[in-house]
């Protein structure tokens, strides 16, 4: 009768899914996940500020203006050739402008004025349109040199208002300008999916250096298995970090439609203008969606492991050290076989686990092979399963470990009361 009324035995994916679904919802709506969401806000906004002001400040302080030292005539036929110049060349050529100190002064020495540090000029033309002398710096002097030559040249022209009609004859594309184009995508692509993969994996390790402290693990593990355990906290973890991408995903939507045109002068980076990946973009974001999951359950799961070796804070932080660097080293890899496609380097990054979703979503992007991805993918959650298990054996001979010696304590003091 007594065993009839008690529940069987959860399975093992029964078991994840309880795990997963008490994490989830523990950790979702804690307040240390929203002051979590907030945090990479901050860097952000100072980030964006900063390169703000520092563009201004680096704008106004390095100067592009070539003082004008000559007769007020050729002072005037140089400034309009410049301008005529100008519609052609764009920024390429300086803006110039008369040095009032220079006016009606015949005595007036370029040289002096320049090492006296006074005005704001990166260099300063004397002599003529035809005999021109250039005084600056030598880094001045050698940027200056040519532009200068030019407007020079247009000055002594009698009339140099008309320039030939360059005819055009376009093609859509190349395969080295394709590939090229298409390596800028791929390397933004492995550094955003390295960048999210180490700031939302340590949750995993906080909570469970958490539950081992209240000695919920320890029940957890004696009620259900322990690769079920693992395998539900991890997956939660990565449901919660999907919640927070999404989050921080409106919030650049929504910062870039309010600003984008100024982001884009400032920072010279526009989303619109980033080369099409060789699988296409909607493939493509599915393909960085699961690797990031692959990525983010294989570091996941060692850490994990740590986390079952660790007693406290402090040694998970001494811990998990050795495989953050390790990480890093993983996407230094990835990232420089990016332009060697094929070779054994980058076989050997495919074929690493720790390395293979970075190394895959630059292939996405260069190569349209889809087979591939198939195979890794593959190959990624066999690893996944096998440190899953690991780390779960691991955890599980401590714990029962530490059962045992409690159980053999017990009975020494029954014996003893007895």
């Amino acid at each position: 009768m007594i065993d009839s009324m008690i529940r069987p035995r959860l399975s093992a994916m029964e078991a994840a899914w309880v795990i997963a679904r008490r994490d989830f919802v523990a950790v979702l709506f804690s307040r240390a996940f929203l002051f979590f969401l907030l945090g990479p806000l901050f860097p952000v906004i100072v980030g964006g500020l900063a390169g703000s002001i520092g563009g201004e400040v680096q704008r106004e302080a390095v100067s592009v203006e070539v003082g004008l030292a000559m007769d007020p005539a050729d002072t005037a036929r140089m400034i309009a050739a410049a301008e005529r110049l100008g519609p052609q060349l764009g920024g390429a050529l300086p803006v110039l402008r008369a040095v009032p100190e220079a006016a009606g002064d015949p005595a007036f020495d370029a040289r002096a004025f320049m090492e006296a540090r006074r005005g704001n000029y990166a260099a300063i033309l004397t002599g003529s349109p035809a005999r021109p002398t250039l005084v600056g710096t030598e880094g001045q002097v050698a940027r200056w040199q040519g532009p200068v030559a030019l407007i020079a040249g247009h000055a002594v022209q009698a009339d140099p208002t008309v320039f030939p009609q360059v005819s055009a004859n376009l093609v859509a594309t190349s395969a080295a300008s394709e590939k090229s184009s298409r390596v800028q995508t791929a390397q933004i692509a492995q550094m955003l999916l390295f960048l999210l993969t180490m700031l939302l994996a340590g949750m995993v390790l906080s909570n469970l250096v958490e539950e081992k402290a209240n000695k919920i693990i320890e029940i957890l593990a004696a009620a259900i298995p322990m690769d079920a355990v693992f395998m539900g906290k991890l997956f939660a973890m990565l449901a919660v970090s999907f919640v927070g991408i999404a989050v921080w995903g409106m919030a650049a939507f929504g910062l870039w439609a309010a600003g984008g045109a100024a982001i884009t002068q400032v920072t010279g980076f526009d989303p619109a203008n980033l080369p099409a990946p060789a699988v296409g973009w909607p493939l493509f974001i599915a393909l960085g969606i699961i690797y990031f999951a692959m990525a983010y359950l294989l570091l996941g799961a060692l850490f994990l492991t740590i986390g079952s070796m660790a007693s406290s804070v402090r040694e998970v932080q001494t811990l998990s050290m050795p495989v953050t660097m390790l990480q890093l080293m993983v996407f230094f890899l990835a990232a420089y076989t990016i332009k060697q496609p094929g070779s054994t380097l980058e076989l050997a990054a495919i074929a690493f686990p720790l390395s293979s979703p970075f190394a895959m979503l630059a292939r996405a992007a260069m190569e349209p092979q889809l087979w591939t991805h198939a195979l890794a993918l593959a190959w990624q959650a066999g690893a996944v399963l096998v440190l899953v298990k690991g780390g779960s054996l691991l955890f599980r001979k401590r714990v029962m470990k530490s059962g045992g010696a409690g159980r053999e304590k017990k009975g020494k003091g029954a014996k003893l009361s007895a």
